[in-house]
């Protein structure tokens, strides 16, 4: 409770701060865009011509990206591209009309109606199955071409794992042998557990909380996360890093201005989460993100970021996709451990397995 009121008293001082600097109004009465997300190529060709486009300033100069951006509308595109396409991240508009097809009927089973007394319970608990919360509370995104939300390498694929991480990932397995799913606790995920997605698991589209918040004060940028609450608080005076002694989930992020693009790197990351959505997996303590943020026109927000970690892949790669501003959108709390029913049930749970000889 202390820890989450110390970051409502340092959120409260930065927005005091944007009051007290803005002697004029940000572009915040703009609604969202309706066009579907880009490809790589088509990012490129909108970065290009961003160029052309000028983004609104704050008092004290610099590009003025505040405001709500979701992702919502990229859910249900990929993190990996579908092999069969090779290093074309664009969909026909055959392949276009299959993602809408398919995207109505998701909508039409989430609305059906089922008997609980013979639901498939094959599947019992998975979010979406018959015998799950209802589905029709889930967020999906809308049709869009791009391919996958990887952009490099070409193919759209993650890089090879470096034998480091195959042996860490064979040294966690062999830890778990002889254990169950539900032994401990510590045996569920940090999703399970509700403790964090990670930087990239609180960014990348999932099926709620897509939403995204840019605040600005002079020499600071506030990145808010609907997924669990996160904020980073990334200053931009050219400070060092902590010291690589000191790591956290969401590690040590630094900021600088690229022309109109915000450039932000985070180091200092426990290697705890992973780099889909969600923050399931993991990865080396030296892993770097290099995020980059460009405002492409007054409605859309072109998000980038490079995973650089020698420690798991054998080469950077890099995630891309657009952030539609949408003021009207409910940045809501995200009480996640406080209604953390599926802990106590998986536990209780498994106890009582226990007990009946299973």
């Amino acid at each position: 409770m202390m820890q989450r009121f110390s970051w409502a008293l340092v959120i409260a001082a930065v927005l005091t701060a944007v009051a007290a600097a803005q002697s004029q109004p940000s572009p915040r009465g703009f609604g969202p865009s309706t066009s579907s997300g880009p490809s790589r190529a088509q990012s490129r060709d909108g970065e290009a011509g961003s160029r052309s486009f000028t983004p609104p300033r704050t008092p004290w100069g610099d590009p003025d990206l505040q405001g709500v951006w979701p992702g919502t509308e990229m859910v249900g595109v990929p993190l990996q591209r579908q092999q069969n396409f090779g290093n074309r991240n664009v969909l026909t508009e055959e392949e276009f009309q299959t993602r809408v097809k398919q995207a109505k009927q998701t909508e039409e089973d989430a609305l059906a109606d089922f008997d609980v007394a013979t639901a498939d319970t094959r599947n019992a608990g998975a979010v979406g199955s018959a015998t799950s919360p209802p589905p029709h509370w889930l967020e999906r995104g809308k049709p869009s071409h791009q391919a996958s939300l990887i952009v490099d390498p070409p193919d759209g694929r993650q890089p090879a794992l470096v034998p480091e991480a195959q042996k860490r990932n064979a040294d966690q397995q062999a830890a778990r042998k002889g254990r169950g799913p539900a032994d401990s606790y510590t045996d569920r995920s940090l999703y399970d557990r509700c403790v964090t997605r990670g930087v990239l698991g609180s960014i990348l589209p999932v099926i709620y909380n897509n939403g995204n918040e840019i605040v600005q004060a002079p020499g600071i940028v506030v990145i808010r996360n609907e997924m669990i609450h996160e904020t980073r608080i990334v200053p931009l005076d050219g400070r060092a890093h902590l010291t690589p002694a000191i790591t956290s989930y969401m590690g040590d992020s630094r900021g600088h201005w690229d022309g109109n693009t915000l450039v932000v790197e985070t180091t200092n990351l426990n290697g705890r989460n992973g780099v889909g959505g969600n923050g399931g997996g993991t990865t080396s303590d030296r892993i770097k993100l290099t995020e980059r943020f460009t405002m492409l026109d007054v409605n859309t927000l072109q998000y980038e970021v490079t995973i650089d970690d020698p420690g798991t892949w054998a080469k950077p790669w890099t995630i891309a996709f657009p952030w539609k501003r949408d003021q009207h959108y409910g940045m809501f709390e995200y009480a996640c451990h406080e209604g953390n029913y599926a802990m106590k049930n998986i536990l209780t749970g498994a106890r009582a397995d226990e007990r009946g000889g299973k």
